[in-house]
């Protein structure tokens, strides 16, 4: 865990610094504001103490510059002079909390535990929320700004989209947009992957079943479409469901009933349908593998979703946006792309569409120096 003190007297900042150290963290120190910032700016902190009276940049200066930089370490201040009105104001500036001095070593370890404690927490939420409620669709291209144009006219009906789009082109974004978007996005989104779930589990997994319908069935189970009542339920992969299990969708589709596994009773759903597949649905058609009349529920709208390289000039923000997601995940420090480097990535044919530019992205924050340069890109990339 890293830590830095940023104080002016070098008495405090050097003995509090010694202390941290034998207590086990890793310590920086800064003998005044522009400093601590410039320091800031190349390391990762976890808890940053920082003295309030220094000349120059104050204590508050360096909280308001802290939140302009987009910094997420724990900021604690301290001063010799325990007032009310300040550390109020520090508070409501975003600091974590305010110590008077004379300082207490066990005030401060409390404070530095319950700091990273609050840090991992929010950083966690802040993930959880991504994987919930889906991310910004990043781009400006011509073929992303049409998808959102459709995302806005769709999203507020029920009518049922089908998706397609080769792997990793980012189609379960566009559905959790969808649902998002939509009157019913407080209620529950329910994801399946159609090839992920052997054909025999299928039915049981999208319809629940009672309990002894089956050797392992020993408690009933409520079915995705269960789940999903009042909300979205998106198939992804739908290319790859069985013929029979195709048919008992059809039927929800058609009467908004289910009936679970081993039992005759229906039971009433209400679920916008959102399908997702790689496959040529009209191929597997002609194949006899995929039901014509399920093609039609499904593509009441039909949205397309490009491949990387049919948006080339989007290219930049993505590596743009998963520096800064990827870094904020794993608190590696971000890093500038060098032109011609971008320029590399902007050439290179992506097979594995979003999802490989993510990874490459990743691997090159790990690898790199202090800047991902075109050597780089030839060495770990091409």
């Amino acid at each position: 865990m890293k830590i830095l003190i940023i104080d002016d007297e070098r008495s405090i900042r050097n003995s509090l610094g010694e202390i941290l150290s034998d207590e086990g963290y890793d310590v920086d120190v800064a003998e005044d504001g522009t400093v601590g910032c410039e320091m800031v700016q190349k390391e990762k902190y976890n808890v940053i103490f920082c003295d309030i009276k220094m000349p120059g940049m104050d204590g508050l200066e360096v909280l308001d510059r802290l939140n302009e930089m987009g910094v997420d370490s724990a900021v604690v201040m301290i001063s010799g002079h325990g007032d009310i009105d300040t550390a109020v104001e520090c508070i409501k500036k975003g600091a974590f909390d305010f110590i008077s001095k004379p300082l207490d070593l066990n005030r401060i370890l409390i404070t530095i535990k319950n700091a990273t404690e609050k840090v991992s927490l929010v950083k966690e939420t802040r993930i959880l929320k991504k994987k919930v409620y889906g991310q910004p669709m990043i781009g400006q291209s011509p073929a992303i700004e049409n998808i959102r144009d459709m995302i806005e006219k769709v999203a507020a009906t029920d009518a049922r989209v089908l998706i397609i789009g080769a792997n990793g082109t980012g189609k379960e974004l566009v559905a959790r947009n969808l649902h998002q978007k939509s009157r019913r996005s407080t209620m529950p989104y329910i994801e399946v992957n159609c090839a992920a779930i052997p054909s025999e589990l299928i039915e049981s997994e999208l319809f629940g079943h009672e309990k002894g319908s089956f050797t392992s069935a020993i408690k009933q189970h409520k079915g995705k479409f269960e789940q999903a009542d009042g909300g979205t339920l998106f198939l992804d992969e739908i290319g790859d469901m069985s013929l029979a299990a195709q048919a008992k969708v059809l039927r929800v589709l058609q009467e908004r009933k289910l009936s679970r596994v081993g039992s005759d009773k229906d039971i009433t759903v209400d679920v916008r349908v959102v399908a997702a597949t790689n496959k040529n649905l009209k191929d597997e058609i002609a194949k006899g593998t995929f039901r014509e009349d399920l093609y039609h529920r499904l593509s009441v709208i039909v949205i397309n979703v490009p491949t990387l390289d049919d948006r080339k000039s989007d290219i930049p923000l993505l590596v743009a946006h998963f520096i800064e997601q990827i870094c904020a995940e794993t608190g590696m420090l971000p890093r500038p792309v060098d032109e011609d480097a971008m320029q590399m990535l902007i050439d290179k044919n992506w097979t594995g569409n979003i999802r490989e530019l993510r990874n490459v992205v990743e691997r090159l924050l790990i690898l790199s120096g202090d800047r991902i340069t075109a050597a780089d890109v030839r060495a770990y990339v091409l």
